[in-house]
């Protein structure tokens, strides 16, 4: 065999081998996904598709400021910016995993001082030579090794699917932090609504305690009548109060999510709350579209499927072609020189003959890690409907309950309204008036609770379906 051949024949070997990828091709797990939910007619299942844009569902609720705290959280979030950094370390190993298909080369440059005995036991025949040499080296060396089972085409894969996994869940957690921002901003807003509902409360309780007081000493009434009064007006007082650090705490929340210290972070109050966004029941599911926890997971499972190609591929022998040269002398002069220069090429395989059954165990333990993250996908997909499914009924029942409710108002403020215009003209007393009112002011705060129901779990709706719906654009990134 010709020195041209000799080449030849391994460079064909591996050529015609690499096409070929040991470890099973990935397929997308089977799920138990309905067809449509069973709250509303029309929801339909859909393709995973969560590179889909989703907009900026908090414009819903009609709020400027909420818009901007919502911007603020994007870029200071430090939540967000850890997700961030944990996908960049994902696709700082992808450029590595690709890296390993190209050839490697290293620059060596040294000194060496070795000595080597005579080797004989007659010490009248020993030299007078210390027998120290010193060695100079310089030596540049390439090597690559050749993807013949598909190891680092495996390997590649499951890198670049961990990468999209840890796209992904940079996604879910921008997500969950812009869906507990607007909850506590729109909490916040609830309280300000209650807030101004018991001050104009505590006006009208301080009109009646005067009232009372005027006719006890006109000596209409009673003094009991004063005492139900003023603890009336007391206990409403208090409410009032308690309000004021329930307010603080969705304040500071919202500005360790928006990346401020709380101390340096300030909400005015606003005469409106955001409206209750319309949610249509008629569109197709977004579900395994746009959650990009589900996505997280799925890719997951593409990853753990390429790394039993991995382990697999151990079994198989290595090829590599490696190439050498350099200069090597005793001495500095003429070092680099025709006459001190050596070269070395050829190929190599190797193939671990017996290793105590490591490669079996690491291929048993790639296959467990794969069931384990499809039973993980599997539970996503179904923790998903459940919230779904659970958000749609939720806002579907109160708002059947909030008509109930906003009627039960009328006939508070109608009953009021005519229980003072009695107790004004010495019908009844006042603490038949008390017991009115009292009603009434449960029944606004109880319509207040309601709406504030409602706006999350329209939130918490939204994230459940991936941030909104409208996605027909492509994101670019």
């Amino acid at each position: 065999m010709t020195s041209r051949s000799f080449f030849l024949a391994p460079a064909l070997s591996v050529a015609l081998l690499s096409g070929c990828a040991i470890g099973p091709d990935y397929q997308r797990p089977q799920t138990a996904a309905p067809l449509e939910y069973k709250q509303a007619a029309g929801w339909t299942q859909a393709n995973p598709s969560d590179s889909l844009a989703r907009g900026a569902w908090w414009e819903l609720y009609g709020d400027p400021q909420l818009n901007a705290l919502v911007e603020k959280l994007n870029s200071a979030n430090q939540s967000v910016a850890q997700s961030e950094a944990q996908f960049r370390q994902a696709q700082a190993l992808v450029r590595s995993a690709r890296g390993a298909f190209l050839p490697s080369a290293d620059l060596s440059v040294g000194k060496t001082r070795s000595s080597q005995g005579t080797g004989s036991s007659n010490s009248s025949l020993t030299s007078s030579s210390s027998g120290i040499r010193d060695t100079l080296n310089a030596q540049v060396g390439v090597s690559w090794e050749a993807d013949v089972w598909g190891k680092l085409r495996r390997d590649l894969e499951a890198n670049e699917a961990s990468a999209e996994a840890s796209l992904a869940d940079l996604a879910a957690m921008r997500l969950s932090q812009q869906s507990e921002l607007v909850q506590n901003y729109l909490q916040l807003r609830v309280i300000d609504e209650q807030k101004r509902l018991l001050e104009a409360t505590v006006e009208a309780y301080q009109r009646s305690l005067k009232m009372s007081e005027n006719q006890y000493r006109a000596g209409i009434s009673g003094k009991d009548a004063v005492a139900q009064a003023q603890t009336q007006l007391r206990n409403t007082q208090a409410s009032l109060i308690d309000l004021i650090w329930q307010r603080a705490q969705f304040e500071n929340a919202i500005a360790v999510l928006t990346g401020q210290a709380p101390a340096g972070f300030n909400l005015a109050e606003i005469k409106n709350v955001p409206k209750l966004p319309q949610i249509p029941v008629s569109l197709p599911s977004q579900l395994l579209e746009r959650r990009p926890d589900i996505a997280s997971a799925e890719r997951s499972v593409i990853a753990a499927n390429a790394n039993i190609g991995v382990a697999k591929a151990a079994y198989y022998p290595d090829f590599s072609l490696s190439l050498s040269g350099g200069y090597s002398s005793s001495q500095y002069q003429d070092w680099i020189s025709v006459p001190n220069r050596f070269w070395s090429v050829g190929p190599k395989i190797s193939l671990p003959l017996f290793d105590g059954g490591q490669r079996s165990a690491e291929v048993d333990r790639n296959e467990a890690v794969y069931d384990q993250t499809v039973a993980k996908y599997r539970q996503t997909v179904l923790d998903g409907l459940r919230e779904v499914e659970n958000y749609m009924v939720q806002l579907k029942v109160l708002g059947d309950e909030s008509v109930v409710q906003e009627q039960a108002l009328e006939s508070a403020r109608e009953s009021l309204r005519l229980t003072s215009n009695q107790y004004k003209a010495g019908l009844i007393a006042y603490l038949d008036v008390v017991s009115v009112q009292t009603t009434a002011l449960s029944t606004e705060r109880s319509v207040l609770n309601l709406l504030q129901s409602r706006l999350i779990a329209s939130v918490q709706l939204i994230a459940a379906l991936g941030g909104g719906w409208d996605g027909n654009t492509e994101l670019s990134d």
